[in-house]
């Protein structure tokens, strides 16, 4: 079944066209990105696998000019991979937001639709956007079959104790103001890689998933469920990210609106666009020209590693004492998958915990699946490498395959 894969943003599209079989097999037809919607120098990158990447400049107006961009590319282009849109059979979305309404995957009908708009209001940044790419669908390729994949479903296994606020209840219950989670689908997604690959049970086994990007968050996973994560209503909470603070003393915010005479609405940006290590480095929120810039003595750049590593461990930490230990320690994610000197930072220090890194194998890993703690390490230690939009495939091939 071939199958497309739309991940939204508000002004850009990531896609992935990918054919799936039973048993989980897929192949990789076609990916790529479509950048600037709206905006002027709109360009999609386009990449089919053994050929060159091509770029392609063209500007989209909205969403449903970007997707007709994207799958005439598909259909006419030099290097096309399907003769027909009818061979795409299905279209799996990633959606940011779904609240608690929703908990897994699920076929997109009106009352999903509605769902999805009933979020809004919780990622007002992603889910519009989300919802274009489903009704321009709807309006290019009519009784085309579609999914809704999560970000937040994973997470709906916490218990009340972990997802809820210490704020009055009330709030709760008329705001729905509560921890939500995000990137459940690539935390899932490399805590069942990792136990296939030890031979080990899912049901029957204590994981902490890190991962580590521009936007990065830390699951416990207990026996195969979310136990905890550091995201939480929104995006911004949690770890010290490439531009998010991630968590904060509350009372910061009403003190800088009063010191510095800024609205929340300008609160809110600085502390979601010019925060995190880039608001602390002052030079950038890429690990990699944080990593360049300390090594040539950039004071703020070393400041800025190492605390994002600081925060790493104290989660690594908190959650080996909620779940009573810990069997492996994943790290996925641009960073987690590829960054050594972040890793390493990470992992420093931590053999109290019986955890023996082997530093060495770890120097040259770059996106590989590998083991690289010591044989005698007490806590397996692993870099997965994820792939969301595989994820939301699979899942949108077992919705359709059972309609």
């Amino acid at each position: 079944m071939d199958i497309l894969v739309l991940n939204c943003g508000s002004s850009s599209i990531k896609y992935q066209l990918l054919s799936i079989g039973e048993e989980n097999q897929s192949t990789l037809l076609a990916k790529g990105a479509l950048e600037r919607i709206g905006l002027e120098d709109g360009f999609m990158e386009y990449k089919v696998p053994g050929r060159d990447k091509a770029v392609i400049h063209q500007n989209a107006a909205n969403h449903e000019d970007g997707i007709s961009l994207v799958l005439n590319t598909l259909v006419h282009s030099p290097t096309k991979v399907i003769n027909s849109l009818d061979e795409i059979e299905a279209v799996g979305h990633r959606v940011a937001h779904g609240g608690e309404f929703f908990s897994s995957s699920v076929f997109i009908d009106d009352k999903v639709k509605q769902g999805i708009i009933d979020c809004i209001n919780l990622a007002p940044l992603h889910n519009p956007a989300n919802l274009e790419g489903i009704k321009s669908i709807e309006r290019l390729m009519p009784g085309t079959a579609q999914v809704a994949v999560f970000d937040t479903a994973f997470h709906q296994t916490m218990p009340r104790s972990s997802y809820l606020y210490p704020i009055p209840y009330e709030f709760y219950e008329k705001y729905a103001i509560r921890r939500y989670g995000f990137h459940g689908t690539s935390h899932q997604y490399v805590a069942n890689k990792a136990c296939r690959i030890l031979g080990r049970d899912i049901h029957q086994t204590k994981i902490i998933t890190c991962h580590l990007g521009n936007g990065a968050s830390i699951t416990a996973i207990r026996n195969g469920e979310s136990l905890d994560t550091s995201m939480g209503f929104t995006p911004n909470d949690g770890l010290m990210m490439g531009t998010r603070c991630g968590s904060l003393d509350p009372g910061i915010i009403p003190y800088l609106v009063s010191q510095e005479g800024l609205s929340l609405a300008d609160v809110n940006k600085a502390l979601n666009r010019k925060s995190g290590v880039k608001g602390i480095s002052g030079i950038s929120s890429d690990m990699r020209d944080l990593v360049n810039a300390s090594k040539k003595g950039h004071e703020r750049a070393k400041l800025a590693l190492d605390m994002f590593a600081m925060r790493v461990k104290k989660y690594i930490g908190a959650y080996i004492a909620l779940m009573n230990g810990v069997d492996i320690l994943i790290f996925t994610g641009g960073i987690g998958e590829n960054n050594f000197t972040v890793r390493d930072l990470c992992l420093r220090n931590l053999e109290y915990l019986g955890i023996l890194f082997d530093a060495e194998k770890s120097w040259n890993l770059c996106g590989k699946d590998e083991i690289i703690s010591l044989p005698g390490s007490r806590i397996t230690v692993m870099t997965v490498t994820t792939d969301e939009e595989l994820v939301i495939a699979r899942e949108t091939f077992s919705i359709v395959r059972d309609l």
